[in-house]
């Protein structure tokens, strides 16, 4: 159940990380399957231009901008949020599937955990624990042989034949026993506490940017987000993949209907799909990479805002030349 309900609040993280491919993808085989029937044809022969008829395509793209905005600015943070307050509250047991045979597990704050074997009953063979009390102070235990037990909602290793070697202020006390219990329901989980940058409200992100320029408290802050100018950088990517990166959906639709310039009696159509699909693919990839530097510097901040409508309106400036040649 647990599992489940965090997989479906997953789903809209999903949706809006394919959305570009699945938009491009399929506007590009819609138009090469009317292509392909000489469907097109209908639109030409009662005098729809091709500029017009992508204008209509561009238009249809701002739909699925608006769309995706929603899901990042909006359904896609609350949604992650609620997948890891779930987790966090859940009584989910992690440990079973962390105990492993001939494997360091330090997957849990402060301790690490060795097992040499492990057989289908579940006992455990030559087990190493180290707890790491504070800096000064830790304790290692050793167990020839044990078990992990559950006793009301909390887990324990039941060890036998071994020994327990505490480290306080550089002394060094060793304990042999025959059985032992070391609790491990402390340590049940590493979840964190605080939301991630992607589980933030976007009103949080925009009020961090804006206090942090201004220098000074004019908009409310949320108290989980660490809103400090060395943390200012990932804020301002966040916020423009949320917002600013759909834009370059309308980009995509523009390349997809350049397949309309030539029909599918031409010699190079074939190469033209090829190229249009690479390219339409190039932009996805680059729009992704280029967040990374968009907060670097000023210059890049501007170039990030800049470059996809500079590319668009290129881009339709010479689909209008091809456009009209034919």
């Amino acid at each position: 159940y647990v599992y489940f309900y965090y997989t479906i609040l997953n789903f809209p993280k999903i949706i809006s990380a394919v959305l570009p491919f699945v938009f491009f993808i399929s506007l590009f085989y819609i138009l090469t399957k009317y292509e392909s029937n000489n469907e097109l044809i209908i639109f030409w022969t009662n005098g729809i231009t091709k500029e017009n008829f992508t204008k209509i395509i561009i238009k249809f793209s701002l739909i699925y901008l608006i769309i995706q905005i929603l899901l990042t600015t909006i359904i896609v943070p609350k949604s992650q949020n609620l997948a890891r307050s779930f987790i966090r509250a859940s009584t989910i047991d992690f440990f079973p599937s962390l105990l492993k045979e001939k494997k360091f597990i330090d997957t849990v704050e402060k301790l690490t955990i060795f097992i040499g074997k492990k057989n289908d009953k579940g006992e455990m063979f030559n087990i190493f624990l180290k707890d790491e009390v504070d800096t000064e102070n830790s304790q290692i235990i050793y167990a020839k042989k044990g078990v992990l037990t559950t006793s009301q909602n909390s887990n324990f290793l039941v060890l036998n034949s071994g020994k327990i070697i505490n480290i306080e202020d550089d002394k060094t006390i060793a304990l042999d026993f025959e059985e032992t219990k070391f609790n491990l329901s402390k340590y049940t989980t590493k979840t964190t506490t605080w939301p991630k940058i992607q589980e933030h409200e976007t009103y949080a992100l925009i009020s961090c940017i804006v206090n942090t320029l201004s220098q000074q408290k004019i908009m409310e802050e949320n108290f989980y987000l660490r809103c400090s100018p060395d943390f200012y950088k990932e804020v301002v990517q966040e916020l423009l993949k949320r917002i600013y990166l759909p834009i370059y959906l309308p980009l995509l639709s523009l390349v997809a209907c350049f397949l309309i310039i030539k029909s599918k009696e031409s010699l190079n159509y074939t190469k033209l799909k090829f190229l249009l699909f690479s390219i339409g693919i190039i932009i996805i990839i680059f729009s992704e990479l280029s967040i990374k530097f968009a907060s670097t510097n000023q210059v890049t901040f501007l170039t990030f805002l800049l470059l996809p409508c500079l590319i668009f309106y290129l881009t339709f400036n010479i689909f209008k030349t091809k456009a009209k040649k034919i």
